[in-house]
């Protein structure tokens, strides 16, 4: 099967009561969406090189989050996975995965060689948007409040983008939008920890100090959270870790808000007319 939907539970972490009785002290916060959705794509690559590549994405991975106590102004601290979706993509341009990213990623041949292609993907991906009562159905108007999320600025900034241009499709306007980087998100909060300077509770700084960018497992351990659960670089496994840490930064009190902007009509150097991946500009 290419696509399935996952129900899922997100496991707890572990506070003591002491945190845990700060926690139900603290002072809601006001958060401006209603949802979330956590995406950590996988793609083709090749040992040497970076981002400027044509990836192609092989592997559509979403965690979706609600809020469990949301007041009627918009103050909220508890966020929880509702439901989760899944898809393996077959790629076009380079078929054939190598094996570094098969090692990598995980995700084998017979896997993307039968899933289904990015346009039918992104259907599907609708449909569970649709089911959930995010966006409606015939006219993909957005009926909650959602914001995208993600680990650094790459899965819907560079390889949706690069995506589309590929499949030779136009970028759904439900997937568009500003994103919130859960990475850039913990350093600002490490950031203020240390500074204790900032212009509102609940508001992370963006500039000042500098620190080292933090994976996954560092922003885990960061927020006093237990160790990276499943395999690192599956993506749904990254998603579930993504959102424990999202959900810690609520618990915190942080308003979660984008803080990526995205272009749809962004280009690479690389890019012929569309669809087209001009080899020779990759020598």
């Amino acid at each position: 099967m290419g696509c399935m939907l996952v129900p899922h539970t997100l496991r707890c972490d572990a506070f003591t009561a002491r945190s845990a009785c700060q926690a139900s002290a603290r002072q809601l916060t006001g958060q401006p969406y209603d949802a979330f959705l956590v995406l950590d794509v996988e793609a083709t690559c090749r040992e040497g090189t970076d981002l400027n590549y044509p990836n192609e994405i092989i592997e559509f991975p979403i965690c979706l989050l609600r809020w469990k106590d949301s007041a009627s102004d918009g103050r909220a601290s508890k966020l929880e996975i509702v439901d989760e979706f899944r898809s393996f993509v077959k790629p076009t341009w380079r078929p054939t995965l190598a094996k570094f990213c098969t090692e990598l990623t995980g995700v084998t041949q017979d896997q993307v060689n039968n899933a289904p292609l990015f346009p039918e993907v992104l259907t599907l991906c609708r449909q569970f948007l649709v089911k959930n009562g995010l966006i409606d159905c015939d006219t993909g108007r957005h009926l909650v409040t959602y914001c995208w999320c993600s680990d650094g600025p790459f899965d819907v900034r560079d390889f949706v983008v690069k995506q589309c241009f590929i499949s030779k499709i136009v970028m759904p306007e439900w997937l568009q939008g500003d994103v919130l980087d859960i990475r850039m998100a913990v350093n600002n909060w490490l950031n203020y920890r240390t500074s204790r300077t900032t212009q509102s509770y609940g508001r992370l700084p963006t500039s000042g100090i500098t620190r080292r960018s933090l994976n996954i497992s560092a922003q885990l351990k960061a927020l006093g959270l237990s160790e990276f659960q499943g395999r690192q670089h599956c993506g749904i496994d990254d998603c579930r870790n993504i959102s424990r840490v999202l959900v810690e930064l609520a618990r915190r009190g942080i308003s979660l808000q984008p803080n990526t902007v995205i272009y749809p009509d962004k280009r690479w150097h690389w890019m012929g007319k569309p669809g087209q991946v001009l080899d020779y500009a990759l020598t």
